[in-house]
């Protein structure tokens, strides 16, 4: 439990959209976290209904024993940030996408002249 409090844990259930729309996005980043499944955990149902006004409000995820309920990804790396600073990926956030610039875009098509010249 003190390895739980000390780190970020995601509350979930089957068929919650915005839990894998979270989910997703966290799978792109480096930042370590355990996920708790509510329907199968009792007590992290009871947990989530305690910090949600008695609803099993999802995803809840949990930054140094600090709760958020339905947080962005925005949010989420504020709370680490602030609270558990230790946790965030070397590089200082979540990985990006390169940018395409002009020579890493899709070379032209030369046209069919150019390319059946016998």
């Amino acid at each position: 439990m003190n390895g739980e409090r000390d780190g970020v844990v995601v509350y979930w259930r089957r068929g919650c959209v915005y839990c894998i729309k979270l989910r997703l996005t966290l799978l792109f980043t480096r930042l370590r976290y355990t996920e708790v499944n509510i329907w199968q955990a009792r007590e992290a149902a009871a947990f989530v209904r305690s910090v949600a006004d008695g609803n099993e409000t999802v995803p809840t995820v949990t930054v140094a024993g600090r709760p958020l309920v339905n947080p962005s990804k925005r949010q989420l790396f504020a709370a680490v940030g602030t609270y558990a600073p230790h946790l965030l990926p070397e590089s200082g956030g979540p990985r990006r996408p390169p940018r395409l610039t002009a020579r890493t875009r899709w070379p032209r098509r030369r046209s069919r002249s150019a390319r059946e010249r016998p």
